[in-house]
């Protein structure tokens, strides 16, 4: 106990002195790699947890420990970037090592042709981590844009008068309460900071499109599968399973609409009961004997129908509430996955989600703080923060993973700027004129340009979620709630 606790604090210590020399940081790499190999059994016991569980968990806390300090929209510190960037590649540069054997032609040297065997990184990887990578960056680049604005702060803690005033609306009262100017922002700082929202938006889309993508091709534990009950029906409750089986119409919306989506916990608990139900569907239709445990007295199309509606509910209630924590499924999945590579792609994804989600939210944060500066009526409704940060769901809101990302890769608009270059004060005097109209023309055109291109998502297995998103034309869209 004494030695590892000497060793914490050796590394506390090499961690706070600044930038990190050669020779410490080749010795914090072997303790990173240390705990992973042992996985995160010290004693050495070979008690630990598999490979891809303790590199999951270990870029989760990584990121715990760099962004969960990021409470305000303000640019990372510099020292927690610099262990940012230098910890995510040792953790990231495992991948590097994970391949596939392809065929590929080699000339030997009296000039006859050959086909060989040769290894490349896994395809899913080579295409997929670049992709998380340029999300990364694009997310650390939003938060640095913030560092010239001066319209908007944020109250003090010893300040109990200005903390009255700008009370937070809702249950996380250790966020820092924004504060801007009597009358509100200026025009073009509320347009610059919908663009950055906007810019988020588009990078939590690519992120949660990749990790879904993941998520869905983990294979489902034995042990999850044994604790569910043999029928839909106990895993829903009657009221569920009528309002999904009956009638050969069905509204996703109306339905969300009749059930109690009022807290964390409720929401949660409903996606536990559908995936759970979707996975018992799965099983039937599978099973080939129908005398078996798992065998359906349901033919298969009503069964398959049943399979695409509760996956069209899960798909809405994660986009309509991007902050619910994983669901048990989910959980079991990376608890007990032994693929390193899906491994490091969720944990790596999700973590991105989680920071864009937290960008999106302090940027509501200044907006609603605006708005009740023009109309301090609406301080008297509560604000439901699950709700209020959600994903406004269109046929085409989250079509693939491959398609957000070619949104944010090719796009010839930028996908974040500074206040400074949104105003055109970063020109030379000759052409200040026309960046002034060019900022202009960006606000105007901003909700009908597509703000981004992406990295191309590759795969090995068949989709889920994403796939059933091709026949989602026929949704109605939830009524915003701002």
């Amino acid at each position: 106990m004494n030695e590892d606790a000497g060793r914490q604090a050796h590394s506390m210590i090499m961690e706070s002195s600044g930038p990190l020399s050669p020779v410490e940081d080749m010795e914090l790499m072997k303790e990173r790699f240390s705990k992973l190999l042992l996985g995160e059994d010290m004693s050495g016991g070979g008690k630990g947890v598999s490979s891809a569980l303790a590199l999951s968990n270990a870029i989760t806390n990584l990121s715990a420990s760099i962004f969960g300090e990021q409470k305000r929209l303000e640019p990372m510190a510099p020292d927690r970037k610099a262990k940012w960037r230098r910890e995510i590649d040792w953790l990231l540069s495992v991948t590097d090592h994970i391949v596939e054997m392809v065929p590929s032609k080699q000339k030997s040297k009296d000039g006859t042709n050959m086909e060989i065997m040769t290894t490349r990184q896994r395809t899913d990887l080579h295409m997929n981590i670049p992709a998380l990578r340029k999300l990364d960056t694009m997310l650390i680049d939003l938060l640095d844009n913030f560092k010239d604005q001066n319209e908007f702060s944020y109250v003090s803690k010893d300040d109990e008068s200005e903390r009255g005033k700008n009370k937070r609306q809702d249950d996380k009262w250790w966020i820092p309460t924004p504060k801007v100017p009597p009358n509100g922002l200026s025009e073009v700082t509320r347009k610059w900071l919908q663009f950055q929202k906007d810019s988020v938006h588009q990078v939590l889309k690519a992120a949660m499109a990749i990790n879904a993508q993941v998520v869905s091709e983990m294979e489902i534990p034995e042990n999850y599968i044994d604790s569910l009950p043999k029928n839909g029906r106990a895993s829903l409750g009657d009221s569920i399973y009528r309002s999904i089986t009956c009638g050969d119409y069905f509204d996703p919306d109306h339905f969300l609409s009749t059930m109690d989506l009022s807290s964390e916990h409720k929401i949660l608990d409903l996606k536990n009961r559908i995936e759970a139900s979707v996975v018992i569907w799965k099983r039937k239709m599978n099973a080939k004997d129908g005398k078996s445990a798992w065998g359906s007295a349901v033919s298969l199309d009503k069964r398959e129908m049943f399979e695409d509606r509760a996956e069209t509910i899960l798909l809405i209630i994660k986009q309509r509430f991007p902050g619910i924590p994983q669901s048990a499924l989910d959980i079991s999945k990376i608890q007990y996955t032994r693929d390193v590579g899906q491994a490091v792609l969720e944990s790596y994804s999700r973590i991105l989600e989680s920071l864009a989600y937290t960008i999106m939210s302090r940027i509501e944060d200044v907006l609603h703080a605006d708005s009740l500066a023009q109309n301090p009526s609406l301080g008297e409704q509560k604000r439901h923060p699950l709700r209020d940060t959600s994903i406004v769901m269109t046929a085409d809101t989250f079509p693939n993973a491959k398609e957000e990302l070619e949104k944010l890769k090719s796009s010839d608009a930028p996908t974040s700027m500074t206040l400074s270059d949104f105003m055109g004060w970063t020109l030379d005097q000759g052409d200040s004129e026309t960046k002034k109209d060019s900022a202009d023309n960006s606000v105007k055109e901003n909700d009908t340009k597509p703000l981004s291109k992406p990295p191309i998502i590759v795969t090995n297995k068949k989709l889920t979620y994403i796939e059933k998103l091709e026949n989602l034309g026929g949704l109605r869209s939830p009524t915003a709630r701002h």
